[in-house]
């Protein structure tokens, strides 16, 4: 196995950065090449930032050190594919999509070596409608790295797009056990579809989920809203968790909503993960995809 991959960095964006969302109103889903002004402004200063929380994304760390030191001794090429990849997570991060891909394959092509570690290059290809190529890279992934839980939901939503949500769920990759209980939740639910798993939601107490509904449901105003839903009540289950659950049950209640083709469901979710306290200040990658999935899908968060 290949050790010069980069292992979800992060790049800092400025708390007070907010969405500008697209003026161009196109059939779902939306592409725009209105991009320049995604953020206010995103600093290309790549830095770690610790904490202890024990649920952390794996997209908010550095460059391993074994991957570091391959970069250091495998020559330019290794060198430039590593800032090629970088270049393209900016990009991504600006909601130059295409950009974005367009670096990553300058990184395959430094360092083929880069291409079965390149889950931001999936990401790109998925709101780039190319869904075989994103499935392809998903497979990539989680074939290195078997304990993968978000690229095995990644390669499970260009597949439901492609072949429909059963056959996609007949392909489902499994995968070892996320150490993050939320993604736990989010994987059972696109791997086993159907009703809710009752005995997973037994520590929450009935009027806890009445008042989660009362208050962050219904406020959105959706009349043909569908509640208790598999996806709300993820939500539901880490309403009072930390930041980042609460962040990414939403945004994962609204892509699994999305792969059924429930777009209002799928808009309340994610928009409710951009707004989140975490959706607002987090540094993390998905943060900037969930801020993408708006403004290709022609979304405002104003």
């Amino acid at each position: 196995m290949a050790t010069t991959h980069i292992l979800k960095p992060t790049i800092s964006v400025s708390p007070s950065s907010h969405f500008a969302p697209s003026t161009i109103s196109l059939p779902f889903p939306c592409r725009t090449q209105s991009y320049s002004h995604f953020f206010i402004s995103i600093p290309s200063r790549i830095h770690s930032r610790h904490t202890p929380l024990p649920t952390l994304s794996r997209r908010l760390f550095l460059p391993s050190v074994s991957g570091i030191w391959d970069a250091l001794t495998g020559g330019n090429n290794a060198r430039e594919a590593i800032v090629a990849i970088r270049r393209g997570m900016l990009l991504f991060r600006q909601g130059d999509v295409p950009g974005s891909l367009v670096e990553f394959d300058k990184a395959i092509e430094l360092d083929p070596r880069q291409k079965a570690y390149l889950w931001q290059r999936g990401l790109s290809l998925y709101y780039l409608d190319r869904l075989e190529e994103g499935a392809e890279q998903f497979r990539l992934d989680v074939a290195q790295n078997p304990n993968d839980t978000e690229e095995s939901i990644w390669c499970f939503l260009c597949e439901a797009q492609l072949y429909g949500v059963n056959e996609a769920r007949k392909r489902f990759l499994e995968v070892g056990e996320d150490p993050r209980p939320v993604m736990r939740e989010a994987y059972n639910m696109f791997k086993n579809g159907g009703e809710p798993d009752k005995a997973r939601f037994n520590a929450i107490h009935l009027k806890d989920i009445d008042s989660f509904f009362l208050t962050f449901m219904f406020p959105f105003n959706s009349a043909h809203f569908e509640f208790k839903t598999n996806q709300t009540m993820l939500v539901a289950a880490f309403s009072n968790g930390r930041e980042n659950e609460i962040f990414y049950a939403s945004l994962y209640a609204g892509l699994y909503s999305e792969s059924e083709n429930k777009a209002d469901a799928a808009k309340l979710h994610v928009l409710a993960a951009c707004q989140s306290p975490y959706g607002q200040r987090s540094e993390d990658y998905m943060v900037s995809l969930a801020r993408v999935h708006c403004l290709y899908r022609d979304w405002s968060l104003q």
